[in-house]
């Protein structure tokens, strides 16, 4: 006697060896020996075992499921029932084997309601349920086909309209997404570059920047507000004129500076700083913009300012226009020392817009003993002897210390330069230490008078902010407060507004333990430090960018660590895999293998040690830091990390003359 029975949703066949009250040995056609449960055996027979479920399943090929299904009563019935109505008569151990496997492969059809046992699947529910698995059909048709044209390297249009989904926000069970997975698995690629290569990103730049936008710019760089600040008209207006110092691509002017001589020597500087907050109010439509974006977004070839132009513009200190400025004035010995400071809230002659490029050749370490003839000669020596002495005062000058090198980038038309320039020129220094003054002088005005405001400071080689005057370590000064860049950014902005009510002798508009003041400044860092890192990812692709450009095939670097190196010209650093590991500080010549802008990726093949002097150990200021993590190499130490934070925060306040706006 032979047993047809189920085993983990399967059928099978076997003969019996024996039997006890609730299970049988058994032993298949092969031969194997196995024990089963009576209730696994849906039917007995004495038809030889060779060809049985062959057979079974021919004969199921030939039954049709709709007939089948029509043949059904509503109640529940047992496949050997069922196959005799079927047939009409007593049916061979085969057909009623071959009904079984029908019934079992269509659950669509028909409900299985125990061993052998099954129930036809109303009307309307078959009816819903075929439609759905027609569906998956087309589906899978039309799927296989998008796979093929993908793998072809053509985009195909249904998979284009989903494709902002694709590139920054996969939804894994979507249809589209299968799809670009099966494509991209069988191909060995990543999902972007297989979308890439399909031409779905016609621009990598643009792929790059629309990552940023999506997150933080979702509905638009527009602005929401039409309003246009209103300009007190009852300021003072200052006895002298201001004079600017920028890049020649700045748009937004924050700073300006004055020099006035006074009686027995002494000589007045005037750190102007342009006032939004005399026009801009507190929870106005454009201070919840302000407050929204809290800070202009630079990256090289574009910008997103914090204000609109319409805001920019009455307040941008441009020149032979008048200005409402939040000012302090030096009072300065003829030994350099301070003797007296003094804020003032006015209005202000703005004379000149002086640019880096114009001015540098007439003031620079060379021009310094002797009159170049520029007409502001006199008044930039002096101001640079004044950084000099602030720096000391300080504790932070250091003739000695290596020249650091920032970098501009300047883009037209797709088209990228880099050009570098010395970190602490005449130009530089004088324009960093009196902002650096005024930001830690306006910090000390408003802890003295007990008015909140917000800090930057350092502890123990970390900078953080705080609603409190802490020491900056970095800068060597018992408080800092960014105050002198309120158009670019909204902390600047916010203390302006508390030192100009400490001027005039207002309620300010954040009062002690305002809720308001600490959402900000949370919101602040967070948003700071993103656009920061995203400007930084920005820099890299240009820099990598720049390399296609010029056919770069061989480049110089020095080793900061191990096989960790620094580009020359370019503010880029890299791994340089399978290279021994070198003293820090050498220079080293590599092949340009592979740059790759859409991954944000650089291989290179050591060639040779240089033949030259090793270098200093590199220093890297916070800013450098950072765009290490974004480059995926390894954390740099602690003293890197600290290492010049002073410049570190006052580039933050000169960031536009890092980029051009084409």
């Amino acid at each position: 006697m032979n047993v047809f029975f189920e085993e983990d949703g399967n059928f099978k066949v076997a003969s019996i060896m024996t039997e006890t009250q609730g299970s049988m040995q058994i032993e298949s056609a092969s031969g194997k020996r196995s024990k089963i449960k009576l209730n696994n055996v849906l039917m007995r027979f004495e038809q030889p075992l060779a060809g049985f479920l062959e057979a079974a399943n021919a004969e199921a090929e030939t039954l049709d499921l709709d007939f089948l299904w029509e043949c059904c009563g509503e109640p529940e019935f047992g496949f050997e029932e069922f196959a005799a109505d079927y047939y009409g008569r007593k049916p061979t151990p085969v057909e009623a084997a071959a009904i079984a496997i029908k019934l079992h492969s269509a659950p669509v059809y028909f409900n299985r309601k125990g061993k052998g046992r099954y129930k036809a699947a109303p009307a309307e529910i078959l009816k819903a349920a075929l439609a759905g698995l027609e569906k998956k059909r087309l589906l899978a048709e039309k799927m296989a086909k998008f796979i093929e044209q993908l793998k072809a390297h053509s985009m195909p249009d249904e998979l284009m309209q989903k494709l902002d989904m694709l590139l920054y926000e996969p939804d894994k069970n979507s249809f589209e997404y299968k799809t670009l997975d099966a494509a991209a698995s069988a191909l060995h690629l990543n999902h972007i570059r297989l979308l890439h290569t399909c031409g779905a990103i016609p621009s990598v730049h643009d792929y790059h920047l629309g990552a940023f936008l999506r997150e933080y710019f979702a509905k638009g760089t527009a602005f929401n507000t039409d309003d246009i600040p209103t300009l007190p008209d009852d300021l003072p207006l200052a006895e002298v004129e201001a004079f600017s110092i920028d890049d020649s691509t700045t748009t937004e002017i924050d700073d300006a500076l004055s020099v006035q001589q006074l009686a027995d020597g002494v000589t007045r500087v005037g750190i102007h700083i342009a006032a939004p907050a005399l026009g801009i109010a507190v929870d106005s439509p454009l201070d919840k913009e302000a407050m929204h974006r809290l800070s202009t977004v630079y990256m090289p070839g574009h910008k997103i300012t914090m204000l609109p132009e319409s805001t920019i513009r009455p307040f941008s200190l441009d020149e032979g226009e008048i200005k409402p400025v939040l000012s302090l004035y030096l009072d300065v010995a003829p030994d350099l020392t301070v003797l007296q400071r003094n804020s003032k809230v006015e209005c202000i002659r703005i004379a000149d817009n002086l640019r880096h490029d114009g001015l540098e050749p007439f003031f620079n370490e060379t021009t310094l003993e002797t009159d170049s003839g520029h007409p502001y000669w006199s008044r930039l020596r002096f101001l640079f002897d004044l950084a000099e002495s602030l720096e000391k005062a300080r504790g932070k000058y250091d003739p000695t210390k290596p020249p650091q090198v920032d970098y501009n980038f300047y883009v037209n038309d797709g088209k990228v330069s880099i050009v570098s320039r010395h970190r602490g020129s005449p130009m530089d220094k004088l324009v960093a230490e009196l902002m650096i003054e005024a930001n830690s002088q306006w910090g000390a005005l408003l802890a003295t008078h007990e008015v909140p405001g917000l800090y930057r400071a350092q502890m123990g080689g970390k900078v953080y902010m705080t609603t409190k005057a802490e020491p900056h370590q970095g800068l060597g000064v018992a408080q800092y407060s960014w105050s002198t860049s309120p158009l670019r950014r909204a902390v600047d902005l916010i203390n302006q507004r508390q030192i100009i009510s400490v001027v005039q002798n207002t309620e300010p508009a954040y009062p002690q333990k305002s809720d308001a003041l600490t959402t900000h400044m949370r919101n602040f860092e967070l948003t700071y430090k993103a656009y920061s890192e995203f400007q930084i990812r920005m820099e890299r692709y240009w820099c990598l960018q720049y390399l296609i450009q010029e056919n770069v095939e061989e480049i110089h670097a020095t080793v900061w660590r191990e096989n960790l190196v620094r580009l020359d010209n370019l503010p880029y650093m890299t791994k340089v895999y399978g290279m021994a590991e070198m003293k820090a500080g050498t220079r080293v010549s590599l092949q340009v293998q592979e740059v790759d802008t859409l991954m944000m990726e650089l291989r290179t093949k050591f060639l040779r040690v240089l033949e030259e002097e090793a270098l200093q150990p590199l220093v890297l200021d916070d800013a450098e830091g950072e765009a290490l993590d974004i480059a995926a190499v390894e954390v740099v130490n602690a003293e890197a990390a600290q290492a010049d934070t002073a410049g570190s925060e006052v580039n933050s306040d000169n960031q536009e003359s890092k980029v051009e706006v084409a």
